[in-house]
């Protein structure tokens, strides 16, 4: 208790005789001076200087006013925040982005004369020339299940393409319940409008997806989404094969969407059913050649066009619409 009292006595003098003076303080210098006698007294000038150096001086002070400012805030004080603001230049901004729509709407599909997105014979949709870009999708693998692939997605050389690299293996998550395991995917963003609506594309005026790629000579899956709000179809996708040919080269892929295949939780499904081009929700990409090892894949742009020599509706004869004496 001895030592208690002592420490708070020498504290109260030692608060009592301190002087924000360049004497008391010789080794912190005359900043710690200055910026003392401005935070914990009022300056008072000497009377047997001149104009100029009071002028100076006054200068000095409220600089050193001005970064106790910035530096100690007083408790009273409160951020200035208002989630009343907030939310009211949220709503602003969605009912800005809805009044667009609603223009666009009127003026034609996108917000461009009907006649000119009639004769588009090919459209780039999605092409990676930024940070923006790489935005727009999202990379996922085995991990999530206990899993051991890691994936990746950057900008490639020059800020022209989007690398998607990583490392596939196919060990089994030790959880007693997974047995299969080994994939990695790049999935585009569902697009939203005002209000977080979801929005989805109208390719069907096209009948061709178009990629400019380069890979390590890999297999890889080209998934398709639909937009469905039906929690039966939420697994539901449909999908095609495209191989790489490895090495520096570029090769441009040309898949009919004629050829995707419908499948549920990755298994090919009895039934085939046709793509709906006008509601299309996302494009993927997933690797699962049950290879380990490093892997990647440069993709340059992605987009559909109208091929005119290609005039197969739909390549699997099993479908309900098709052949309905198959599903009797």
């Amino acid at each position: 208790m001895a030592l208690v009292h002592k420490f708070l006595s020498g504290t109260y003098i030692f608060r009592k005789c301190l002087k924000p003076t360049v004497a008391s303080c010789p080794i912190l210098g005359t900043r710690f001076a200055d910026y003392c006698s401005s935070s914990l007294q009022k300056p008072v000038a000497a009377p047997g200087k001149n104009s100029s150096q009071r002028n100076t001086e006054g200068d000095l002070q409220g600089h050193h006013q001005r970064e106790v400012a910035l530096d100690i805030t007083s408790p009273g004080e409160k951020p200035e925040f208002s989630f009343d603001k907030a939310i009211k230049d949220e709503i602003k901004d969605h009912c800005r982005r809805l009044k667009d729509d609603i223009v666009n709407y009127w003026r034609g599909p996108e917000g461009r004369p009907l006649h000119e997105v009639l004769m588009e014979q090919a459209k780039v949709v999605w092409q990676f020339r930024g940070k923006e870009d790489l935005d727009k999708w999202i990379v996922t693998s085995d991990k999530t299940i206990g899993g051991r692939s890691e994936v990746f997605l950057k900008m490639g050389k020059n800020n022209q393409s989007a690398l998607l690299y990583g490392t596939l293996s196919s060990e089994a998550p030790k959880d007693g319940e997974s047995g299969r395991s080994g994939y990695c995917a790049m999935i585009s963003r569902i697009p939203r409008g005002p209000f977080e609506r979801k929005r989805s594309y109208d390719w069907s005026q096209f009948n061709t997806l178009y990629l400019r790629v380069r890979g390590d000579g890999r297999p890889w899956m080209v998934n398709i989404r639909e937009d469905t709000d039906l929690i039966q179809r939420k697994n539901q996708m449909y999908s095609y094969f495209m191989f790489t040919r490895g090495g520096p080269y570029w090769q441009e892929v040309k898949i009919p969407f004629s050829k995707f295949f419908f499948s549920n939780q990755g298994r090919i499904r009895d039934a085939q059913y046709q793509l709906l081009l006008d509601k299309i929700s996302s494009v993927g990409f997933t690797l699962a050649d049950k290879v380990d090892g490093p892997f990647f894949l440069e993709i340059d742009f992605i987009g559909v066009f109208t091929d005119p020599a290609h005039t197969e509706e739909f390549a699997y004869e099993n479908s309900p619409e098709l052949n309905p004496r198959l599903f009797k």
